[in-house]
């Protein structure tokens, strides 16, 4: 069994069965160029099994489709203390943008169907991880 949905109030408002479960945080110094090379580099991640079961098939691959949530908690600082800061969380008024744009970059240029969250919303994020296989990309780094 494989898949991910996501709720708000109760209700499912995404859900894929194949396919990827894309938790998206935006920094304060995340730009179009990084969405576009994380669509980019999503888009073509070969992490699926191929006929010999060997994580060699990209999502394109697959006719998987990505449940993409927005998620400003991925740029916690636990340095100092026990209260996690986001100060290097994107404020709404720049990361609610680039979470369209990167919908928009992985629709569009990379033909994959996109299922998605409510964008600042209180949602329930429902996820079997096959694998489990669970991958961290970071723009800035690139690695």
């Amino acid at each position: 069994m494989q898949g991910a949905k996501v709720e708000v109030l109760g209700k499912t408002i995404g859900q894929i069965d194949k396919g990827l479960l894309v938790f998206l945080g935006i920094g304060t110094e995340d730009t179009d160029d990084d969405i576009r090379w994380l669509a980019k580099k999503i888009s073509g991640l070969r992490i699926f099994s191929d006929t010999d079961d060997k994580m060699n098939l990209s999502i394109n691959e697959t006719d998987g489709s990505l449940l993409v949530i927005s998620q400003f908690t991925l740029l916690a600082s636990t340095k100092k203390g026990n209260r996690p800061s986001y100060i290097k969380s994107a404020k709404p008024e720049i990361s609610k943008p680039l979470y369209r744009s990167f919908i928009d970059h992985i629709k569009k240029e990379h033909g994959l169907h996109v299922e998605e969250g409510i964008f600042g919303a209180d949602m329930k994020v429902h996820l079997i991880n096959d694998g489990p296989v669970t991958i961290i990309i970071d723009s800035k780094v690139k690695e």
